[in-house]
């Protein structure tokens, strides 16, 4: 008969378990990741700190098993467990590459490996983790055109740009793909199908950590910075993530440590970089809530909307703008409207007598109080306009959620994005009336 356990046990473990499961659920007892865990040890990847989990407001990441210090290493991958442009020219594909004029990309030969391995499946030596990739992913180039339409500007431009680069380079891809028949008992071109180079771009653009390889002869001038890390990536996005990430020529090890302390069995995370949310959503398709990054993007035409028609110095301003870089950066963010956009309109409100200041607007110079005011008062309507949009578009996601039930997991997306916007918007509408009230 066991021996009972008393109340401080009891509690100790209720603890336990309540910072737990509020933390994750843990997911490393589950088949395809013992499998994974057993297939990364085999190529020396010695891991006790970090185990799957599934978060409530992340998804799928990776949760620590013990206390971690600032500074420590949490990751140290061998190279073995990289799947680089060097493990695509140690396989099958390497002969088809060398032969192939003119010569292909570091980026059309890791999808084609990944295109062929996921094919063979079984057979594959990467299976372990071909088995933890997703079928599917929420960037742009997979959501429908109902769910683009509802973008704001400039993203819908660079998610429709995003599209046709895909569609080029699978086009441009399609004979050397043609080469690879003797391969394959089915025919290549069921294989090797623009579906197929759709998953294994993105699984490319969302995963791969970055890590500089030499030039090699066989391969076009493009950079060769990829390598897919397994388990690795895992590690899901924070913006105030401080980490150091590179490749280790010493170890032979790509290395992760935090530059922050961490609980137990709280999640770890990295950071992809200073991005804004349609950055984000552009190239790993998802949103961060409260990034401090985020930014609502004001475009030119939007800008010169509110500048009036008849003013006949309206080229010789733009030509400024242009020349000084100032139609690059007109945003408004958690602190207000960007300098670049404040600047913009004090230049486009210069009045006719004011039109040889524009020197001292560049250098951020008051040149009148009526020239702030303006300037205020039109970035006030292009906030208030760009609040009435918002609230348009997220009521139009609203009614389409309701009605369109294959399309809800996309709307939240694009509701999550608007929903930030409009939090943003909101805030520089409060900004800009202190600022109005301290120019008169």
């Amino acid at each position: 008969m066991k021996k009972g356990r008393g109340r401080t046990y009891r509690k100790r473990h209720r603890k336990q378990s309540t910072a737990f499961s509020s933390s994750g659920v843990n997911l490393s007892c589950k088949k395809e990741y013992i499998l994974l865990k057993k297939w990364l040890k085999e190529r020396g990847y010695k891991n006790s700190n970090l185990n799957p989990a599934v978060f409530s407001e992340t998804g799928r990441g990776l949760m620590t098993t013990k206390m971690l210090q600032a500074e420590e290493l949490i990751i140290s991958l061998p190279e073995k467990c990289l799947l680089t442009s060097n493990t695509v020219l140690n396989s099958y594909l390497r002969e088809y590459i060398l032969k192939w004029r003119p010569p292909i990309s570091p980026l059309i030969a890791l999808c084609s490996f990944l295109i062929a391995e996921k094919w063979f499946h079984r057979k594959s030596v990467w299976k372990p983790y071909l088995d933890l990739l997703p079928e599917t992913y929420t960037c742009p180039v997979y959501l429908e055109q109902e769910t683009l339409n509802l973008f704001p500007e400039p993203l819908r431009r660079k998610a429709l740009e995003q599209r046709s680069l895909i569609q080029d380079l699978f086009a441009s891809s399609k004979q050397f793909f043609s080469s690879l028949q003797t391969l394959f008992p089915e025919d290549v071109e069921i294989i090797f199908n623009f579906s197929a180079f759709q998953w294994a771009w993105c699984t490319i653009n969302t995963r791969t950590v970055f890590m500089k390889h030499s030039q090699k002869d066989c391969f076009s001038r493009e950079p060769d910075i990829y390598a897919l890390a397994p388990f690795l990536d895992l590690l899901n996005h924070n913006p105030k993530a401080q980490v150091k990430a590179s490749f280790n020529e010493n170890t032979k090890c790509y290395e992760i440590k935090t530059h922050l302390g961490y609980q137990k069995y709280k999640e770890v995370c990295i950071s992809y970089g200073p991005h804004d949310n349609q950055r984000l959503l552009l190239e790993y398709g998802f949103v961060a809530s409260d990034n401090p990054h985020s930014c609502v993007h004001v475009s030119t035409d939007t800008l010169l909307k509110y500048v009036y028609s008849e003013d006949k110095q309206k080229s010789m301003k733009l030509s400024i703008l242009q020349e000084h870089k100032l139609l690059d950066d007109l945003t408004f963010g958690w602190d207000g409207p960007s300098w670049t956009l404040l600047t913009a309109l004090k230049l486009l409100c210069l009045e006719a007598d004011e039109s040889t200041l524009w020197k001292k607007v560049v250098l951020g110079d008051v040149v009148s109080r009526k020239n702030e005011q303006k300037s205020v008062a039109f970035a006030t309507k292009i906030c208030t306009s760009l609040m009435e949009e918002t609230q348009h578009v997220l009521q139009k996601v609203s009614n389409l959620k309701n009605h369109y039930e294959h399309l809800v997991n996309q709307l939240t997306l694009v509701e999550a994005l608007h929903t930030e916007n409009l939090r943003i918007l909101q805030l520089s509408y409060e900004i800009l009336q202190h600022l109005s009230s301290t120019t008169i």
